[in-house]
């Protein structure tokens, strides 16, 4: 449980961040981190409902930008209750613990949370690689934030125990950092090679995103595509000047 964190995006309550810092000492997990939180989020009111885990909220670390707040994780969970275009292929909970559990010792994961009220964007989620929702009912599908963080750990807690063997003993994915210089690098080339549409390049970039993430990239990966980035951007300023003596 050391190795997973949890991620709240612009938190608009004390109350809801003081009862996740409750729900992760319940489950086992520590480390918090907080993405351009409510200004009251280390108020009275929020010690107050983290009780016995106000330590998990005087560690949290603050950060300006969820890409900051993910860049030493490997792999990231986004939570949505939204469907629709760029948010296919959402899995359970129960999908996304087996998923972080088949992942090697070394690897850090995050679970993120949006906002109380819109949730994450979608270029939010572009920063994770795997979409969760879970199942509720039609009549009232959103949960409140601490709820939807107690489940969500609960089913890892609960994966991890009956697990006969965590880790798999793989090789630890790339830092998502350099998983996103990678993508942009990748951006900037293809849209140079006229590959992708200038007016909206994230249609397509977002598939690419979606299959390696389904796959998940390790160090030697992301360098090799970084090589085929730049060899390519290395052949298009040669066509481009062969075009100019023309």
């Amino acid at each position: 449980m050391d190795n997973v964190s949890i991620v709240l995006v612009e938190p608009q309550g004390p109350l809801n961040v003081g009862s996740v810092c409750r729900v992760m000492m319940n489950f086992g997990f520590h480390d918090l981190r907080l993405v351009a939180p409510c200004p009251g989020y280390r108020s009275l009111d929020a010690r107050r409902m983290a009780l016995k885990a106000e330590s998990i909220l005087a560690r949290a670390g603050v950060y300006p930008s969820l890409q900051l707040a993910l860049a030493d994780c490997h792999l990231a969970f986004g939570t949505t209750r939204r469907f629709g275009k760029y948010r296919e292929d959402c899995i359970t909970p129960e999908q996304s613990a087996a998923l972080a559990l088949s992942r090697s010792s070394g690897s850090r994961v995050a679970l993120v949370f949006g906002r109380e009220d819109r949730g994450l964007h979608t270029s939010e989620l572009d920063l994770c690689q795997f979409f969760v929702t879970i199942p509720t009912d039609s009549a009232y599908p959103s949960m409140n934030l601490s709820h939807a963080v107690a489940l969500m750990l609960y089913g890892l807690h609960r994966a991890a125990m009956d697990a006969e063997q965590v880790s798999d003993g793989g090789q630890v994915p790339a830092p998502a950092k350099d998983v996103e210089n990678m993508f942009q690098h990748m951006r900037r080339t293809l849209l140079a090679a006229d590959y992708l549409d200038p007016q909206n390049p994230d249609h397509i970039l977002r598939a690419f995103r979606r299959l390696f993430g389904r796959t998940g990239l390790n160090d030697r990966e992301v360098r090799i595509l970084q090589g085929l980035w730049s060899r390519i951007d290395w052949i298009e300023g040669e066509r481009r000047k062969l075009s100019e003596k023309k």
